[in-house]
């Protein structure tokens, strides 16, 4: 990891406040707002430690390939209230809202961003930030169900996420590959029984070679979502065969893909 999360976050943060005009991207969407005020310690946004450890570039890579794929976004407490109208109107057609952070932290623009995507007419969905080093991951699936990642057969929401890469102190939180694996299946299997449905695990196939050690099969399971910031998807975690959700830049958002039509997203949303 080239700096931890969070004073990467920071000074961007600082550099935007200097700006006196936000620049409109390409798509339409208004640019992120400046990071709001939050504890540091809990200023996780997803993907921003795959992008500090594996030194590429936030580039706006497009997919080699956008055939039958749906587009989408993922927004966490550092975007503050989102233009949602927006980005549906730059073709953007799901989303997924940051929840939770271990078993304490809560994103404070949860409600206008998780509620904000769904009265636009996208297909939303949570997700938690993992935190193997605090509690275990049976009480972090509670706390996150409990606090917006619960899921609902209203062909509108998708099944929560398990935001899982490098921590911001230790890359695998001090834990053996045997017991991070352990750790994802209770978080997984906690998941399931308060609500039905198997989490996506989102992750790196880096992150996942090093702190699993390729030990522990979820693809049966889980639907996978990667993180790759190039203009494929490239080699997938340990024995899955294909990618639910790709995550391929971070420019000027978190930009996503579904692999498939829209049919089929209503599909993972409706269960």
């Amino acid at each position: 990891m080239t700096a931890p999360r969070q004073w990467r976050r920071l000074l961007g943060a600082a550099l935007a406040v200097s700006t006196a005009l936000l620049v409109v991207t390409a798509t339409g969407a208004e640019a992120s707002p400046p990071l709001p005020q939050q504890d540091a310690s809990n200023n996780h946004e997803m993907g921003a430690s795959i992008r500090a450890h594996d030194g590429v570039a936030p580039a706006g890579l497009a997919p080699a390939s956008v055939d039958a794929s749906v587009p989408g976004i993922d927004v966490s407490s550092y975007q503050g209230n989102v233009n949602w109208a927006s980005y549906w109107s730059a073709g953007k057609k799901f989303a997924y809202v940051k929840a939770t952070e271990g078993t304490g932290y809560q994103n404070a623009y949860f409600s206008q961003q998780y509620t904000g995507s769904y009265n636009v007419g996208m297909i939303r969905g949570a997700y938690h930030y993992g935190r193997p080093d605090t509690s275990g991951g049976a009480a972090q699936a509670d706390y996150f169900v409990a606090h917006g990642g619960g899921w609902s057969k209203d062909g509108k929401t998708l099944p929560g996420t398990l935001d899982i890469e490098w921590g911001p102190n230790n890359a695998c939180y001090g834990k053996t590959p045997a017991q991070m694996v352990a750790w994802i299946k209770a978080f997984s299997d906690e998941y399931h029984a308060k609500t039905t449905r198997w989490p996506v695990i989102y992750t790196a196939t880096s992150w996942w070679s090093q702190c699993t050690g390729n030990t522990g099969d979820f693809s049966s399971t889980n639907p996978l979502w990667v993180a790759r910031y190039a203009s494929s998807a490239g080699t997938l975690p340990y024995h899955w065969g294909f990618y639910t959700f790709w995550q391929y830049s971070s420019s000027p958002i978190d930009q996503d893909q579904f692999s498939a039509d829209i049919s089929r997203l209503k599909v993972l949303a409706t269960g």
